[in-house]
């Protein structure tokens, strides 16, 4: 069957045709592919067409589709047992593993989804500060927790207003929004509410509404903050952690988190996610503390097996170094092939993560992204999309790296941004 034939199946039974709304192509013409298989770089689509992948899950897949050792250590556990909802050496040998790379950690515990770690992470914030307030920060997705829905307003800070229906506003009553990239909006808020917040939550290199790339200086300021009212400062590394280096943000920063969670790659392609902390915060968590957290499928060992099998991969010398050499290339040629076109564009990244943005400078928070970019995003798509290589549906999503991707797939890929540039002239 065709993608079309696909397309008009899964309307009938599913929300909008999808089980994610962002696959859903309403950001970008046309309508979703089906993909029947994948292998490195590439996907093949049910009308049969490869394309380049620059989306590779939305960032799990450091290694490229069907990574011949990811799949062998799952098929191997697979044979012992798909789950046992009971404890499993995989689990041990994964939370050694992920530890070794991130030793401001003593303690992790894994679960199921980025959402899941970013929920009860902040529980367990709440429950060790003994406080309620959390704060976020405008264009920070941090999973589609209830009380993490929120949008910010005008003035310093938003309490309470969803960006979701169906979340009631006493959800996020708790939950305050603040500017990215606004030293002076962090101090004011905490010289009035630092006694009420429990946690600082920021991706330290936010990916979620476009690539905002922090100043060092703001992200040192959260840390002095929480620090000196008794809060935590957790890092969301969904995305980042162990994309942007062997060990995260954390590692590039120079900047200890209280806390950090964790998903995407630390489970090789399967659904994972962790949080993790001092044996000191760890402890307030079910079963030694007060603070419930369970899981059914948490440290499934198909999934931890994958994961054992991708950070032993990403750990071999060399590794960042040769992604870092890529992304290098690509961030190049991209710039490259609109300056010699006459667009403007500004193509930001770091590590392994990239994102080309239509304006002439990089952002740093949401409100300085210039949505009618989004338009030209999307017609940028669709011209990829006819050359056989395959982009996020949507321009507030970033792009991923792989250690499959070749110099040659960067070559091509260009070269199909340079022909679709030219095209509109």
């Amino acid at each position: 069957m065709s993608n079309a034939s696909w397309w008009e199946r899964a309307v009938k039974v599913l929300p909008g045709g999808v089980n994610s709304p962002v696959r859903s192509f309403k950001s970008v013409p046309g309508d979703p592919l089906f993909f029947r298989s994948a292998k490195g770089s590439r996907f093949v689509d049910e009308d049969g067409r490869s394309y380049i992948d620059w989306c590779l899950s939305w960032g799990p897949l450091i290694l490229g589709h069907a990574d011949p050792d990811v799949h062998a250590a799952a098929a191997e556990a697979m044979a012992e047992g798909a789950s046992f909802g009971a404890p499993s050496r995989r689990e041990v040998l994964l939370a050694e593993a992920f530890l070794q790379r991130l030793p401001h950690f003593e303690q992790v515990r894994f679960v199921s989804s980025g959402t899941e770690a970013v929920m009860s992470a902040v529980r367990l914030a709440r429950g060790f500060t003994g406080r309620d307030v959390i704060v976020k920060f405008t264009g920070c997705y941090h999973g589609h927790a209830d009380h993490l829905l929120v949008d910010a307003g005008s003035g310093l800070a938003t309490f309470g207003t969803p960006s979701s229906g169906g979340v009631p506003a006493g959800f996020t009553a708790t939950t305050a929004v603040l500017p990215l990239d606004d030293i002076p909006a962090l101090e004011a808020f905490f010289g009035e509410h630092g006694d009420k917040v429990a946690a600082i939550i920021v991706e330290p290199f936010p990916a979620n509404a476009g690539l905002l790339i922090q100043r060092p200086e703001f992200l040192q300021a959260c840390r002095e903050l929480t620090r000196k009212h008794g809060a935590l400062l957790i890092f969301d590394e969904v995305i980042t952690g162990f994309r942007v280096a062997a060990g995260g943000a954390a590692e590039v920063l120079g900047i200890t988190p209280d806390m950090g969670t964790y998903g995407k790659i630390i489970g090789g392609g399967f659904p994972v996610g962790a949080y993790a902390a001092s044996r000191e915060i760890m402890d307030h968590i079910s079963p030694n503390g007060p603070v419930y957290q369970a899981g059914t499928l948490s440290g499934n060992p198909v999934a931890m097996a994958a994961g054992l099998a991708t950070l032993e991969k990403t750990g071999r010398p060399g590794f960042y170094e040769d992604l870092e050499r890529k992304g290098a290339l690509l961030e190049g040629g991209l710039r490259q092939a609109a300056a010699d076109a006459g667009v403007t564009a500004t193509v930001v990244r770091q590590g392994s993560l990239f994102w080309t943005v239509f304006q002439d400078h990089a952002p740093r928070s949401f409100e300085a992204i210039d949505p009618q970019g989004m338009d030209t995003y999307g017609r940028l798509h669709r011209g990829l999309i006819e050359r056989g290589v395959y982009l996020a549906p949507s321009g507030w999503e970033v792009g991923f790296l792989s250690a499959a991707h070749s110099d040659e797939d960067i070559e091509t890929t260009v070269a199909a941004v340079a022909e679709t540039f030219k095209s509109w002239s």
